[in-house]
């Protein structure tokens, strides 16, 4: 037997010892951890122990330390990402812990290359009730979200951002660990979180990184307590790596904008690209931009970031590097010229993209004032007719979503339409017609208080 056999036997040995001690409420050393992630990325620690681990994990908690040498050890499981020296301080990134119609991250990445920052955005895909960044931009003919390293460098190099998917040498102990912690009722562990968010973005080579951690009925957080307990862990954990790191606490009740669902939230994208769109999802690009323009220290203030982000967003410049970016991830430069032109509107998009086969309207019961949306409601729906997936790798319609006709504290009458569901096959079901109905809420117009998008911001320590 070779040394490096005996060593891994000797490793694979210790998997029931340290699944005892950390079931036991004990804590892992440094040492433990890199065994116990060696054998996820290795492959010789069996299904049964990782799960076990996983649910210890889940049970027990950890500490800060070992939150940090887990996330570390992850990182370190595959390649970590290296920039030119002259891109010290622009190397930037944002992370949304997931909601409904959050599509930031699609004028956001463009909109941080035109203020001069390289963006290496690591998305995901959607699961659950949630949307992915992925799957949106998918949506757009050619576009192509797997790139390898070389060419996201030369992407970079070329636009200031990218929008790709994990590759195969990123992080590889977390592809093993996320889609067992899924199986295991496991993923909202908070240190498993902190773990599988900042070891992908710590492989980035990122020098700054704002977190949007979302709370309220359409969140995995629901409260602001909770909220803010998983961000300041992962500030603590990011600060720790090295990188810089801020989070935004911001509310996930009703959708972000007006429109739900992948090809139509790329249509909303590009009217905020062009200047357009609604104030939430601006509110949201700009806060979390402006806060990682002032986190690298390209701005003086959080308020001159906000000023920088909207300058772009208003003169063009983010739109540019959007088209640039479509073209140099795969899309013909007929299709994006033309989704980028300043002038086309939000009918013509469909010239290129797909729109649904049906359209159904939902009218508003009674009069008064809306005062709230339940966007989880409607993301189940219209999970239902398609557009999400309830394990990786299930195919989704993009052409599947809703429109919002109506905007919180709007006066309303009976009669008036407030959703257009947008779906193919199967159809519109009388429950969840009736789901849809009742996530609309009507009250009189002093109940009604307008709430920001953003509720705090936690400081990098």
């Amino acid at each position: 037997m070779s040394a490096m056999s005996e060593g891994e036997e000797c490793a694979v040995s210790s998997f029931p010892e340290l699944i005892r001690r950390k079931r036991d409420g004990g804590r892992l050393s440094k040492q433990d951890i890199r065994t116990f992630v060696h054998g996820v990325s290795s492959g010789n620690i069996q299904e049964g122990q990782l799960g076990a681990m996983l649910m210890a994990i889940w049970q027990k908690g950890m500490a800060a330390d070992e939150t940090v040498a887990l996330t570390q050890e992850m990182m370190l499981s595959g390649e970590v990402l290296q920039w030119p020296a002259d891109w010290a301080g622009l190397v930037v990134d944002k992370h949304s812990t997931g909601g409904v119609g959050d599509k930031v991250s699609l004028p956001l990445a463009p909109a941080l290359a035109a203020c001069g920052c390289k963006v290496p955005m690591i998305s995901g895909r959607g699961l659950a009730h949630t949307g992915g960044t992925l799957d949106k931009l998918e949506s757009i003919p050619g576009f192509s979200v797997s790139q390898s390293v070389e060419k996201i460098h030369e992407i970079l190099v070329n636009v200031g951002c990218c929008i790709v998917g994990q590759t195969e040498t990123l992080v590889p102990a977390d592809r093993v660990m996320y889609a067992l912690r899924d199986a295991t009722s496991t993923v909202d562990s908070l240190p498993l979180i902190t773990g599988s968010i900042l070891s992908k973005k710590g492989a980035e080579g990122l020098n700054a990184l704002v977190l949007d951690v979302k709370f309220g009925k359409a969140a995995l957080y629901k409260d602001l307590n909770s909220a803010r307990e998983l961000a300041q862990s992962m500030v603590t954990v990011g600060n720790s790596m090295g990188m810089r790191t801020g989070a935004v606490l911001s509310r996930m009740d009703a959708p972000i904008g007006r429109l739900v669902g992948n090809t139509l939230e790329v249509c909303e994208s590009l009217e905020c690209l062009k200047g357009r769109g609604p104030d939430d999802l601006r509110e949201l690009v700009t806060s979390l931009g402006g806060y990682l323009l002032w986190m690298s220290g390209r701005v003086a203030s959080l308020a001159r970031g906000q000023e920088a982000l909207a300058g772009v967003l208003g003169n063009g410049a983010a739109l540019q590097k959007f088209q640039a970016m479509l073209q140099a991830q795969g899309v013909s430069a007929d299709i994006a010229r033309s989704l980028c032109c300043s002038t086309t509107r939000p009918a013509d998009y469909f010239l290129h993209l797909k729109p649904a086969q049906h359209k159904a309207e939902l009218t508003v019961q009674s009069d008064g004032t809306v005062v709230d949306i339940d966007g989880m409601v409607l993301a189940q729906v219209l999970h239902k007719l398609g557009a999400g997936r309830t394990k990786a790798g299930e195919p989704i319609n993009h052409s599947v979503g809703a429109e919002l006709l109506v905007t919180l504290g709007q006066q309303v009458k009976k009669g008036d339409a407030w959703l257009r569901v947008h779906y193919d096959s199967p159809t519109l079901d009388s429950q969840q017609h009736s789901d849809l109905q009742a996530s609309l809420l009507i009250g009189s117009a002093d109940s009604y208080h307008a709430d920001p998008r953003v509720a705090e911001f936690i400081l990098p320590q």
